[in-house]
């Protein structure tokens, strides 16, 4: 018997695993283009702090330091500037108003930091009153006169807070660190109100005594920067 002949079919072309290569790299590098410039036009349209943020998210991201950035230790890595949080901070905002009101009305040489709980103005006692004493001096007038401009201004809320060191006082006026602390903080919070008139609502004083130090109670140094009265202005909510 004669074996049919199989049809003759013609079989695929077998094409190289390559080919069509080049059409996903340049799809890809178009992609690339399109976001870049999608990017650049935000950019043009956002504020200088949001873009300020953006950077530095993507900084944290890509940083080469196991969990973050390391941080040295110490009292102070950098003076406290409102670039160390972003514009939009409410916090960093406070501090510049403060900050600005602060310089138009010659209190640039008072020290001013952010910190957690608002922008904190601290005031020596020596600038406020006489040693052991709650009453304020006529010296402390004018530097008053100039902050109580700064809280009207702002009509922000503001806590006056007495702080001392650890030395113990015992005196019928004042039998302990509280009674002298809250008393040089609610003096500062009348002369506000009552000579000042800055709006009640606004205030509030609170005696902290020894137990809030800057720095450890271990010098005379220490002691001074430890007794102080601080001005907190609060993050409005």
């Amino acid at each position: 018997m004669k074996r049919q002949r199989q049809p003759y079919r013609r079989l695929p072309r077998m094409l190289p695993d390559n080919v069509g290569g080049w059409q996903i790299v340049y799809t890809g590098f178009i992609l690339i283009m399109l976001t870049f410039f999608i990017m650049l036009t935000s950019f043009a349209s956002l504020q200088q702090s949001k873009i300020t943020r953006f950077v530095k998210s993507f900084s944290n991201a890509v940083t080469v330091f196991d969990s973050g950035r390391a941080l040295e230790k110490g009292d102070t890595m950098i003076n406290a500037d409102a670039t160390m949080v972003d514009k939009e901070d409410v916090l960093a905002r406070l501090f510049e108003r403060v900050n600005l009101l602060g310089q138009d009305n010659g209190l640039d040489q008072i020290d001013l930091r952010a910190s957690r709980k608002g922008v904190v103005m601290t005031l020596t006692d020596k600038m406020l009153f006489s040693s052991g004493e709650a009453r304020l001096s006529e010296a402390a007038i004018p530097l008053l006169e100039k902050i109580s401009a700064v809280i009207s201004k702002l009509k922000v809320p503001v806590e006056i807070e007495g702080h001392t060191d650890n030395m113990p006082i015992h005196t019928d006026e004042y039998p302990s660190n509280w009674e002298l602390s809250t008393a040089r903080a609610i003096n500062v919070l009348r002369f506000f109100t009552e000579r000042q008139s800055v709006d009640k609502q606004l205030l509030s004083a609170v005696g902290m005594s020894e137990y809030h130090p800057l720095v450890p109670n271990d010098s005379d140094a220490n002691r001074n920067r430890n007794r102080r009265v601080e001005i907190v202005f609060k993050p409005e909510s």
